[in-house]
């Protein structure tokens, strides 16, 4: 192989082994094996487990950012669940690599490992806002939507912790989550009322939003 095929199989070699194992379990001798070559020649190619696990993680994370990005059509709780099935489609196939990075692995505290993880949450809120919007969001708004991210990637953490709770449960419950952020915020701001209110203007009462308003209606009554 080339210099560079090499380089993508190993990246590929470990991000498998990293999806189903905790990196810190996994030795650069179970990489060579599963690539089918020695020990010393993963030296070659990177200097060490950190510069290939950093190599893996930029892949994960490219892949992670690229679930959030949806088609612009249709209404925005519909939208967001399918962004929520996606997220838990990745979280499901690399549910070890995914806590491990969530939670501390061996490249955890170096700078480029934390730049990944803020890039991922940085294109999630960007595309967050493209749907409502909005370019220059308001402190409240930019508040909803980075404790929106934040409790999306600690919700999936504890989901898979023994995945007591359906996972189809937990996307909707994260979707019924931010419009319920939304609403708390829209009664404390008239700017965040008016967003709300455009953001519920087209949502059909079988959508997820609507779910919402009918499952708080029968708790009131």
């Amino acid at each position: 192989m080339g210099v560079e095929e090499r380089r993508q199989q190993l990246i590929g070699v470990a991000l498998d082994l990293f999806s189903r194992r905790s990196p810190d379990e996994v030795s650069i001798d179970e990489i060579a094996a599963a690539a089918g070559i020695s020990r010393p020649l993963v030296y070659h190619y990177f200097p060490g487990k950190l510069s290939l696990y950093e190599a893996a993680l930029k892949r994960a994370a490219e892949d992670l950012a690229s679930r959030f990005v949806e088609p612009h059509e249709g209404p925005l709780g519909s939208r967001l669940l399918r962004v929520m099935r996606r997220f838990f489609d990745f979280v499901d196939d690399h549910g070890p690599g995914f806590s491990a990075l969530m939670r501390g692995g061996p490249a955890v505290g170096s700078s480029a490992t934390n730049a990944l993880i803020d890039s991922v949450r940085q294109a999630a809120y960007d595309q967050i806002l493209s749907h409502l919007g909005v370019d220059r969001p308001p402190a409240r708004l930019e508040l909803i939507v980075r404790s929106w991210i934040s409790l999306a990637e600690s919700t999936a953490l504890i989901w898979l912790d023994g995945r007591r709770i359906p996972r189809a449960e937990l996307e909707v419950q994260l979707v019924h989550d931010f419009a319920a952020l939304a609403a708390v915020s829209a009664a404390h701001d008239e700017e965040m009322s008016v967003l709300l209110r455009a953001m519920l203007k087209d949502e059909p009462g079988e959508g997820p939003f609507g779910d919402l308003v009918v499952r708080l209606i029968a708790l009131a009554s």
